[in-house]
């Protein structure tokens, strides 16, 4: 087998009971770290160390780790526009604290018949949040339910559409200096 020492040093090959022995006299571990390989590579080491040092490092992940809720909005098919604009304050909150938004309807009895009325709702109830998040899931007809997922929208995201919004405004502003051009140029004409 292929030998590592503690300092990361390579040994060379050697026996199994020479590598043995070498842990042994280090007060350490021998560790078997690539079985598959040819030939097998085993490292000297405090493997409780090790073992404390990776529990520790997958925690510090786990802490860093944002996870993301999948927060819920019903409607309904008629539901009025000053309450679409109510739940989707709601879901703006939700967004903003960077959860997912499930918008769901539930058709009874005869409302079966408005699933494309239900659609329409959906999709005003998007259009009032679409600054804060985009649609992950479209609206989609699942037995007597429909659901939406909105995802939050990541900074990328943001930062195309300030960048986009900024050129508009640069495009806008140099159109109208040119419009005033134009008109300054008409008027030295006729006069």
């Amino acid at each position: 087998m292929r030998l590592i020492d503690a300092n990361g040093e390579q040994l060379g090959i050697v026996s199994i009971q020479e590598a043995m022995e070498k842990a042994h006299e280090a007060n350490l571990d021998l560790v078997n770290i690539s079985p598959n390989a040819a030939p097998p590579v085993c490292r000297i080491m405090d493997y409780g160390k090790y073992r404390y040092d990776q529990q520790k490092k997958e925690k510090d992940a786990r802490k860093k780790q944002k996870t993301m809720e999948v927060k819920e909005v019903r409607l309904g098919i008629f539901t009025e526009e000053h309450d679409l604009e109510t739940k989707a304050k709601i879901a703006g909150k939700f967004l903003a604290g960077g959860d997912k938004v499930k918008v769901s309807m539930r058709f009874r009895g005869r409302e079966m018949g408005y699933a494309n009325k239900g659609r329409e709702t959906m999709l005003n109830f998007y259009e009032m949040i679409k600054d804060q998040g985009n649609i992950e899931k479209q609206p989609i007809l699942e037995g007597r339910n429909m659901s939406m997922i909105v995802a939050p929208k990541s900074e990328k995201d943001r930062q195309k559409e300030a960048k986009a919004a900024r050129l508009a405004a640069e495009a806008a502003k140099k159109t109208e200096a040119e419009g005033e051009g134009a008109s300054d140029n008409a008027q030295q004409s006729e006069e």
